[in-house]
């Protein structure tokens, strides 16, 4: 009985392990797309937090809420961080996907890791004016947060249509 028990798990794992196997790895493709995804996923997460900032920013009679405001440049740290892993996969050869990275994040990593890397620095300094309660200190370093974004969408995305 535990030998017909043995037996029919054995086969039960060797069919898995074909059907498994028999899907094979995504396609370079598939793999450019996902990339592709998750890092806009990233940045619409980090548009997202910035936000509130930006309206705190341009409205000087906002409330200021300085919680939301270093939770989010706290967050905004955190996403910043991943960038230049998120750019490991080079999308460049997929004509047909759809992105607005430019060749220049791939030919100059040491530039556009080191742009990234600025932003969660501005998003440090954002955070710690924010838990310091001075919004005039808290404004001026959402300003550089601004600033950071901005060098890297200027070097390293296209421009959209129109604009």
């Amino acid at each position: 009985m535990n030998r017909l028990i043995r037996l029919g798990t054995t086969a039960a794992l060797a069919l898995a392990s074909t059907l498994a196997m028999s899907q094979g790895a995504p396609s370079p493709e598939a793999q450019a797309k996902s990339a592709i995804e998750t890092r806009q996923a990233v940045f619409k997460l980090i548009s997202n937090q910035f936000g509130p900032i930006s309206g705190l920013m341009r409205n000087q009679q906002a409330p200021f809420d300085a919680a939301v405001v270093a939770r989010n440049a706290d967050r905004i740290q955190v996403l910043a961080g991943m960038i230049p892993e998120l750019f490991d996969r080079d999308t460049r050869e997929f004509k047909n996907l759809t992105t607005a990275a430019l060749d220049g994040i791939w030919e100059s990593k040491v530039d556009f890791s080191g742009k990234a890397d600025a932003l969660a620095k501005a998003a440090a300094s954002l955070s710690a004016a924010a838990k310091g309660g001075d919004r005039a200190a808290t404004v001026a370093a959402a300003g550089e947060v601004g600033r950071a974004c901005g060098a890297c969408h200027d070097a390293f995305r296209a421009k959209p249509p129109g604009r």
